[in-house]
């Protein structure tokens, strides 16, 4: 019956489904959300380490899955630190598994040459233009892999190698350190970098990513964490029913090339404006109708996130009023990409065989500015030797209740 007056009301493009705080409920601590499937004991929360299958050049790749003390589950690959399940419980205690992904290593080779699904992206992700950067002088030239120019780490980027991997315990939850070491000129970029990814899954129900790297030659560093996101769960209906809020003033406009322009505009009065929450599928048509024959599918935009860069703050919320779910989104990053799965019907099929649609999922990608590194007026991207570069994402989880006005 709800999903019936849901619909019909998204396609009038009349959103009655409110956000009221006075009825939000966070998880219980002491209340645990397991069932028979994914857990036993609240003793049981630990990392398990299983094989998950080997490289085309017969390395070997472990799945690794962490299970908090309320029965929360995430499970983690050394193949590209991707995170391939986070399953949640709704406004009634029933587990779903929130991120898109698949169930074999061997899917995960044909998606992600293109489409990143769960994965640590590097060494520079998103755009760089004309595939070429400068650096004291030096000029450096890239795999023009999105022609023509550079995206997320080239053709083989820190999403395509096995990471060395460590369960470790920490007085916040379990977790798991990956380490990667960028040999000096992969993919045309300078220096040996030192990379490391841990995540955490807490008590508290968040899950946490940090990600730091050192170098000993100057070179660019832009760590992205690329899940796709449906909080109804992955295998349900598209993203469009659920409501986002961006933590920002003002965007970086896009060419016809999705390469910043190098102009900082304000979001006030554009369909880019989502101060305030928004139904993502309404939201959508305003963009649509605003854009006309430029429409470029959906949102593939980077927003200037408010607060000061380098310090932890709010960048998303996402609401999803038929399950309850809500995930709020901390970082340290100045911007963040919002790609709302502006893909078709995949070759390959997603977990237990779905069939991921266009808008299946949302990425939230906290970052720096696209093309940073040939934009002196952009946040820069330079990691020199003696710095440790520095990125934390912070998911938090809890539910609410539904309210009609």
């Amino acid at each position: 019956m709800f999903k019936k007056f849901l619909t019909v009301f998204t396609v009038m493009g009349i959103s009655l489904l409110t956000v009221n705080v006075d009825i939000y409920k966070v998880f219980k601590p002491n209340q645990s959300y397991a069932t028979e499937n994914n857990y036993s004991s609240k003793e049981n929360n630990n990392v398990t380490k299983t094989e998950f299958g080997l490289t085309e050049d017969g390395q070997k790749v472990d799945l690794y899955t962490l299970t908090n003390t309320n029965g929360l589950v995430a499970k983690i690959t050394n193949y590209g630190a991707i995170l391939t399940e986070l399953h949640l419980p709704d406004s009634e205690g029933k587990l779903d598994d929130v991120v898109l992904g698949f169930n074999s290593l061997e899917d995960y080779f044909a998606a992600n040459r293109y489409l990143y699904f769960g994965a640590v992206v590097g060494r520079v992700a998103n755009r760089i233009k004309d595939a070429r950067f400068t650096i004291d002088g030096r000029e450096y030239n890239l795999a023009a892999n999105a022609s023509p120019h550079h995206i997320h780490g080239g053709n083989k980027g820190f999403d395509k190698v096995v990471w060395q991997a460590e369960p470790i315990k920490t007085d916040r939850g379990q977790a798991l350190r990956l380490t990667y070491l960028s040999p000096d000129g992969e993919e045309g970029y300078p220096g040996n970098l030192k990379v490391t990814a841990i995540y955490t899954l807490t008590d508290d129900n968040e899950l946490k990513l940090e990600m730091t790297a050192t170098t000993d030659k100057p070179t660019p560093v832009n760590l992205v964490n690329h899940s796709y996101w449906n909080l109804a769960g992955h295998n349900s209906e598209n993203i469009l029913g659920q409501y986002l809020t961006i933590n920002a003033d003002r965007y970086t406009p896009n060419n016809g090339q999705n390469i910043p322009t190098g102009a900082i505009a304000s979001v006030k009065d554009t369909p880019y404006d989502f101060i305030q929450p928004r139904l993502i599928g309404e939201w959508m048509n305003q963009l649509r109708n605003a854009l006309k024959q430029k429409y470029p599918g959906g949102y593939d935009l980077n927003y200037v996130l408010n607060g000061e860069s380098d310090e932890i703050k709010l960048a998303a919320t996402v609401y999803d009023p038929l399950s309850g779910r809500v995930m709020e989104l901390y970082t340290n990053q100045p911007g963040m990409q919002f790609f709302s799965g502006n893909f078709d019907e995949l070759e390959t099929l997603g977990k237990g065989g779905v069939v991921y649609q266009k808008h299946q999922g949302l990425c939230l990608e906290t970052q720096h500015f696209p093309n940073s590194v040939n934009q002196p007026n952009f946040p820069s991207v330079i990691l020199r030797p003696g710095q440790t570069y520095r990125h934390t994402m912070v998911h938090k989880f809890s539910t609410k209740k539904m309210q009609f006005n």
